[in-house]
């Protein structure tokens, strides 16, 4: 129940589940971490309390995929996603929001669920919702490269004579953990049609992609203008938004970093 880079909660806030092999080694844990931690919740077993961090994980997972569908709706029939979720998460009840991105990272979220996915095909379990909703997520790299082959077909430019900027290649928001990261598939595919791939990440400094290694480059304005396309898949917040919506000729948004871009004329959102 840690969550990097999340500076609302202090890690002895947030509550934290125990439970024992044994009732002694329950008793035991319970203790300690409450010399540590505000709140312990104590569960019967060792294997409830690893199932409710599976569960937490794996709703997680099953809505980030279900978003990520209605993301791909919703552009097919020009509606702000965006927006709809700003919309929905004015009811004060039943609805929780989710958010939709490029994919999936870091080592819990996109494992956690295949791990209890293993587990019950071993009691002969089909799990189908945890299944969909990793195909939708893992499916959602290749979903970004294909929208950045429109756009730029749009601007009358091929993706195997372009060059791409990704902005961002950790799995997440101001952390320095590529872990799991969609950057890695999401720059494969655009190199699969002969794209020139150039990053930059204030907290990597090295990002290897199969064989080949790249190093973060300056976050300049000449740099952001010799790209043809600039693709925002981790927003960082020291990312200067701002020059890179000036300065760049396209932006493909994957995390809705720019705001309210739809009244931007080089920006396309996820």
């Amino acid at each position: 129940r840690m969550d990097p880079g999340n500076d609302e909660y202090d890690h002895t806030e947030i509550p934290k589940v125990v439970g024992g092999v044994t009732e002694d080694c329950g008793d035991v844990t319970e203790e300690w971490y409450s010399t540590i931690f505000d709140e312990v919740v104590r569960v019967d077993s060792a294997m409830e309390a690893e199932m409710a961090k599976i569960l937490e994980n794996t709703f997680r997972s099953i809505n980030i995929g279900m978003i990520n569908e209605m993301a791909t709706i919703a552009n097919e029939l020009g509606i702000d996603i965006w927006e709809v979720i700003d919309a929905a998460s004015t009811k004060p009840f039943g609805f929780m929001p989710f958010y939709p991105g490029p994919g999936l990272g870091g080592h819990c979220i996109p494992i956690d669920p295949q791990y209890l996915s293993w587990k019950a095909s071993q009691q002969g379990i089909e799990t189908r919702f945890i299944n969909l909703a990793d195909q939708v997520n893992r499916e959602m790299p290749h979903h970004v490269t294909e929208r950045i082959v429109k756009l730029l077909n749009e601007e009358g430019v091929p993706l195997s004579e372009s060059s791409i900027l990704v902005l961002g290649v950790s799995y997440k928001p101001d952390v320095p953990d590529t872990r799991e990261s969609p950057a890695y598939d999401i720059i494969e595919g655009l190199r699969e049609y002969g794209a020139e791939i150039s990053y930059h990440d204030p907290l990597v400094s090295e990002f290897s992609v199969g064989r080949q290694t790249y190093e973060s480059q300056e976050l300049t304005p000449e740099l952001l203008s010799e790209h043809d396309c600039c693709v925002i898949v981790t927003n960082h917040s020291d990312i200067d938004v701002e020059l890179v919506v000036s300065e760049s000729p396209l932006v493909f948004d994957t995390r809705n970093a720019t705001g309210d871009g739809k009244e931007l004329s080089n920006v396309e959102r996820l």
